[in-house]
């Protein structure tokens, strides 16, 4: 029963592992022309199925596919003036193409948050192979808020954990340790 469950086009098949020495690639909008583009100059982290109710999703997947970069190996190469913030009062600062909608990347200005220098990118915008597999799956739950029918997140979480994606309800539990240390760190100097 749990195969049938849609999670994401570029999970669904299956996860393929990276390319060692792998060195990035360049993300596509999709519009039809004029598409923006930014190149990504190293291999991502962090790689995760995410259900969160901001992250961008393509049309009928239940979860978004995010990793993170430093935000110093990404650059906007085509058509700038066709990005916007999608939330301005959201920590993620989510650069959306004002044709198409999609979320090109997401960038936090906080110094003081635990992921600051990190953007945030969809790798699956990039034609190329080698990227960082999704490791886990993020605010699972989430995606009731999103409009999918609570009696089947059995379901759901059985087809994370099949395709190797462990389900939790807030972020893996290493990203969750190094908040907390990053939060211990701020009060220990404050």
């Amino acid at each position: 029963m749990s195969t049938s469950v849609a999670i994401h086009p570029a999970i669904d098949a299956g996860i393929k592992p990276a390319t060692p020495g792998f060195g990035g690639g360049t993300l596509h909008c999709k519009c039809a022309t004029d598409q923006v583009e930014v190149r990504i100059s190293a291999q991502t982290a962090h790689n995760h199925a995410c259900g969160c109710t901001k992250c961008w999703k393509p049309k009928g997947a239940l979860f978004a596919q995010v990793a993170v970069v430093s935000r110093d190996k990404v650059q906007v190469t085509a058509h700038p003036e066709k990005l916007k913030v999608v939330d301005s009062s959201a920590t993620i600062q989510r650069y959306a193409c004002t044709g198409c909608g999609v979320h090109m990347f997401g960038r936090i200005e906080n110094k003081n948050h635990a992921f600051y220098g990190l953007d945030f990118v969809h790798t699956e915008l990039s034609d190329a192979s080698g990227w960082a597999p999704p490791e886990f799956a993020a605010f699972v739950s989430s995606i009731i808020e999103s409009g999918a029918d609570p009696a089947n997140m059995p379901a759901v979480r059985a087809r994370l954990k099949a395709l190797g994606l462990e389900p939790y309800d807030c972020l893996s539990p290493a990203l969750m340790d190094f908040i907390a240390t990053h939060t211990a760190k701020q009060k220990a100097t404050a």
